[in-house]
């Protein structure tokens, strides 16, 4: 028995794909991209303070040493007498082409009196979070608002004497 010489046209046979049908596939599988098959794993950030440690603190009796034990140092603490610590932790993924998306955001306080001893210890999530609205306006500066001719043209007649050219009368290059 002979083999067809055009397969096409013989029996049915197992094709190949072409250059085409890969481009088609890509196109297609492009949009899964942000699916979370094909995302990275969850990241820890931050500081967590497990619920576990936060049951070994005791307040009147736990000082600043044994909470640095239990949690380690403090991502911020209040601005003025540091008697608030500060523990913030996310959880992050990668969303592909965008910023990375931010879960579980959780902050605990854990407040001392002035001998250093825990007064107390808050915890916060995202349903105590409020949004602050940027403002738009921008504080102006002085120098920065140059037209197209002034920025081309801005540097014509600034540049004279360079600090290592002596300037005055018999301080030329040919004075004695």
């Amino acid at each position: 028995m002979t083999a067809p010489v055009n397969p096409l046209s013989g029996p049915p046979a197992r094709r190949r794909a072409g250059p085409a049908a890969l481009v088609l596939l890509a196109l297609l599988a492009a949009p899964l991209g942000g699916c979370s098959v094909f995302g990275a794993p969850e990241e820890l950030r931050g500081n967590r303070a497990d619920a576990e440690l936060l049951r070994d603190i005791t307040p009147g009796v736990s000082s600043k040493a044994d909470v640095t034990a239990l949690l380690g140092s403090p991502t911020a603490t209040s601005t003025f007498d540091g008697r608030e610590w500060y523990y913030i932790s996310s959880t992050t993924h990668i969303r592909p082409a965008r910023t990375p998306g931010i879960d579980n955001q959780r902050v605990v306080i854990v407040r001392f009196d002035e001998r250093d001893i825990v007064r107390g210890v808050e915890q916060k999530g995202e349903d105590d979070m409020r949004n602050i609205a940027m403002s738009e306006r921008t504080t102006p500066v002085p120098g920065n608002d140059r037209s197209l001719l002034q920025a081309l043209f801005g540097n014509i007649g600034r540049f004279g004497p360079s600090a290592t050219t002596p300037v005055g009368p018999g301080a030329g290059p040919g004075a004695p």
